[in-house]
């Protein structure tokens, strides 16, 4: 059964917005729930003529570390399709494009506190173009194995939550 919403408020924070609903359970208990709600995103599983993935490194201010990551951005308009958002943001990223691409579906990372949701591809068929970074990003690119990227994800060093399900999702699809 679907919540009974009474009213929503919502509010703009910087490229967040916050939604708060006053709602009526099914047993008809009365209460407030609130969650995030931000632009859809894209996450990219860049596969080399080597069987290699290219992965990044990147410093994430929110939790003051590097980490490694597969190439990722948002959907800024609606009308976006998200294949064309993927080539973009393979691009921008990692400076390559892809002549094949793999759609391996989308999957909510949160759904009990934001509305995103993530879709995910394998690329493939790679082939060297112009690296364009936002002025916020630091990112180092990498080449490695799929066994590399395997020990990356098993010792909890991957911790990339996108491109853990499209590692995931790749994985089961060709497997």
């Amino acid at each position: 059964m679907v919540w009974k919403i009474n009213s929503t408020t919502e509010k703009k924070v910087d490229r967040f917005g916050i939604t708060i609903d006053k709602v009526v359970l099914p047993d008809g208990e009365e209460i407030t729930f609130s969650f995030l709600h931000f632009a859809k995103g894209v996450c990219i599983l860049p596969i080399t003529e080597d069987h290699e993935v290219v992965v990044l490194k990147q410093y994430r201010h929110a939790i003051k570390s590097w980490q490694w990551e597969l190439p990722a951005g948002a959907i800024d308009h609606e009308d976006q399709a998200p294949i064309d958002v993927a080539k973009k943001e393979l691009e921008e990223e990692t400076g390559y494009t892809a002549e094949h691409w793999l759609d391996l579906g989308s999957f909510y990372p949160s759904p009990g506190s934001t509305s995103e949701e993530i879709f995910l591809f394998a690329a493939a068929g790679l082939r060297p173009s112009v690296q364009k970074l936002e002025n916020s990003e630091q990112i180092e690119l990498h080449t490695i194995s799929m066994e590399e990227l395997k020990n990356l994800v098993k010792n909890g060093e991957f911790k990339h939550g996108a491109g853990l399900a499209a590692i995931l999702r790749y994985k089961f699809i060709t497997d």
